[in-house]
């Protein structure tokens, strides 16, 4: 039991209470998030999220849902009564979701898609699974059946799977908390798609971006603290280079968490940012830990342990804990810690996070003269099968093997393994987009490599059903990417190499033909401009014959069509292209 925190039991479900005055505050937590998913199922914990708070309508008091990485929160803010009513009626719907508004809950989730940028670190750290699917659309929404839906819900959304908490002056008379039984789900499993590290990759954002993953404790909290002073001290105040340098901590909740730090750059000063960064870790990697940024962020810390409303402010955090099998701990313990923090456990937590990072450097920079090596864009091998070369120019080819598919270009390939297709995107035009587990993926579009029906209906039967989304039509060929709508991967061979090439190619036909155009253009304006004059003042020359003044107006006017045409004809071939 933690100082200011006490463990009870409603229902069955473990309960955390804390005193508080003032409106009354609760939060029921599962231990499920997009982490629990796959990527062909994407978003089907937040679409049981939405369906449960249906029919809470619009109240006068505070209420919201949130779907994390490996939780998924219920809370509320109001009078005693209405925490009652509002934790109620979750558990009600969690039981028998309102069906009838399956598909209106699926556009609005789509239009709440529409708005949100998710990360990359989590795709390039993880892959295209586990705490991966934070960085990728929510593309399984789409497809969802009642019967699947239902089926998530009664399987996750249990007593057994859930910790409650209350903050106010008494637990709420009249509570009553009716969900199924079920067990209590291990955390998700850590993946990774970093075969080594410290790494980094190249991204079109103008900053600087840095997680790293270290040992969840009290001096590793501490150094995100102390990076954040160092790097706002650094390309801040001393440099002028950034506008925005922060850090923040955040709890795996399984013995680890995540230190990210970034620091924002205009375009001609990215050079300096983003060797500023490298600097400042370099600098706390030696072990230089000033005293007093580690002072002024303990200070901070244990401000917050020992504010008022410090063990309010724990109970979310606690109840993740307690779901976890993390017992939460009490405020003597973290603050006696706190205390005891050296310049030294810092310094070991920097040298730990040294050895995790992955740096996100603005598009066109590299860090490996910092030590950081490449993340993957290609992959180490191409399957063996039948080869397809790309119908434009310049372009990859295309292996499709018995399993997995390719595309090569430059010695280098870009591979998906049937065995290992995280998602297999399906457009109705026959276009296909394969993406590993890895996050590395290959974009099948038939008309670009002349491939038949019978190896489309190959590839569309190698991967299992349940990995297969069905998307609706396209506007147009969308640009192959490392992660539908995310990080590019740039490379020859790597994904979207096919459609690299082709935007190249089509480039360069393009520039051909926009100065074919200049040419003529200028020629056929001069030459009418020439005609034009004698046509208007060669009549008037007293040493010229009538006729002599119409024969050369018409051959005049007939040179300027002629070099007019070639202008017409590229006009007409740069429309249909």
């Amino acid at each position: 039991m933690s100082q200011g925190i006490h463990h009870t039991e409603v229902d069955g479900i473990p309960t955390l209470f804390a005193y508080a005055a003032g409106p009354m505050r609760a939060g029921l937590v599962f231990r499920v998030g997009v982490a629990d998913e796959t990527l062909a199922g994407a978003g089907i914990t937040h679409l049981v999220e939405h369906l449960a708070l249906h029919r809470q309508g619009l109240a006068d008091y505070h209420f919201n849902g949130a779907t994390k990485a490996a939780f998924t929160h219920f809370h509320v803010e109001g009078a005693e009564h209405e925490i009652v009513a509002y934790l109620d009626g979750v558990c009600t719907s969690l039981l028998d979701l309102p069906m009838e508004r399956l598909e209106t809950e699926k556009e609005i989730l789509r239009t709440e898609e529409a708005g949100r940028e998710p990360g990359q670190l989590p795709l390039w750290r993880y892959g295209a699974q586990g705490y991966g699917l934070v960085s990728y659309p929510e593309w399984g929404v789409r497809g969802l059946r009642p019967d699947d839906v239902r089926e998530w819900a009664g399987t996750w959304f249990t007593r057994d799977n859930a910790v409650l908490w209350i903050a106010g002056e008494r637990l709420p008379a009249g509570l009553s908390l009716k969900l199924p039984a079920g067990r209590r789900r291990p955390m998700p499993a850590v993946t990774s798609a970093l075969p080594t590290a410290p790494a980094y990759f190249s991204d079109g954002k103008g900053g600087v971006l840095l997680d790293a993953v270290v040992t969840d404790t009290t001096a590793a909290r501490l150094y995100a603290g102390v990076l954040e002073r160092a790097l706002s001290r650094s390309l801040r105040q001393e440099g002028g280079y950034s506008y925005t340098a922060a850090s923040d901590y955040t709890s795996r909740r399984d013995g680890f968490a995540t230190v990210t730090a970034f620091a924002d750059a205009l375009p001609a000063k990215q050079d300096a940012v983003l060797g500023g960064f490298v600097d400042v870790l370099a600098g706390l990697q030696v072990g230089r830990i000033a005293q007093a940024d580690l002072e002024a962020v303990r200070g901070r810390s244990d401000a917050t342990l020992t504010a008022p409303d410090a063990a309010v402010r724990r109970l979310p955090g606690a109840a993740e804990e307690l779901l976890a099998h993390r017992p939460p701990r009490g405020l003597d313990e973290l603050r006696a810690e706190l205390w005891a923090m050296t310049p030294q456990h810092v310094h070991a937590v920097a040298l730990e996070a040294a050895g995790t990072a992955l740096l996100q450097a603005p598009s066109g920079h590299r860090a490996d003269w910092a030590g950081y090596t490449a993340a993957p864009t290609t992959s180490s091998y191409a399957v063996t099968g039948t080869r397809f070369e790309a119908v434009r120019k310049d372009g990859p080819a295309m292996v499709v093997g018995g399993e997995g598919v390719s595309l090569t270009a430059g010695g280098e390939a870009a591979t998906v393994l049937y065995r290992a297709c995280a998602a297999l995107l399906s457009w109705p035009d026959g276009g296909r987009r394969l993406i590993g587990t890895d996050g590395l993926s290959v974009e099948v579009e038939p008309g670009e490599y002349g491939i038949d029906a019978h190896t489309m209906a190959t590839i569309d039967a190698a991967v299992h059903p349940s990995a297969v989304v069905q998307l609706p039509p396209r506007q147009r060929q969308q640009q192959q990417r490392r992660q539908g709508g995310a990080a590019s991967a740039g490379q020859a061979g790597g994904p979207g190499a096919g459609q690299q090439a082709q935007r190249k190619a089509s480039a360069r036909r393009t520039g051909g033909q926009t100065a074919m155009l200049v040419i003529f253009g200028l020629l056929a304006g001069l030459w009418s401009l020439l005609a034009l004059s004698y046509t208007v003042f060669g009549a008037s020359d007293p040493e010229t014959s009538t006729g002599e003044w119409a024969g050369l107006t018409v051959f005049l006017w007939a040179v300027g069509a002629l070099l007019a045409w070639p202008a017409v004809r590229v006009v007409r071939s740069t429309r249909r292209g």
